[in-house]
């Protein structure tokens, strides 16, 4: 699981602010299928929006850590039945440039 400084996660937070859901997990959990699709549009677009149908909020944290576990990805914010997620792309040009990790003061 990737990890972010909270200057990174505030950042991802204020770009994700106009993004739509992307994927929507179901009554039926975390299929091959929706962790397919989730990877797909991690692929795509590097920071997304999934929306949890249900209202078991120990589920939704589960499926965010599962997901995150999986993909290699990192949890930026769980906000109601929303999980806000990033995954830097592959390649050498990242579509989103995160804010460098400042150094503790000693």
């Amino acid at each position: 699981m990737l990890e972010l400084t909270p200057d990174q996660c505030r950042h991802l937070r204020s770009l994700a602010h106009h993004l739509n859901p992307v994927v929507m997990i179901g009554n039926n959990g975390l299929t091959d299928a929706v962790m397919r699709e989730i990877a797909v549009n991690l692929d795509a677009h590097e920071l997304i929006k999934v929306r949890v149908l249900g209202d078991d909020r120990e589920a939704r944290k589960q499926y965010m850590e599962q997901i995150c576990a999986d993909l290699g990805a990192a949890p930026v914010q769980l906000l109601g039945k929303l999980l806000l997620i990033y995954r830097p792309s592959n390649t050498d040009k990242p579509k989103i440039l995160l804010p460098k990790a400042r150094k503790k003061a000693a």
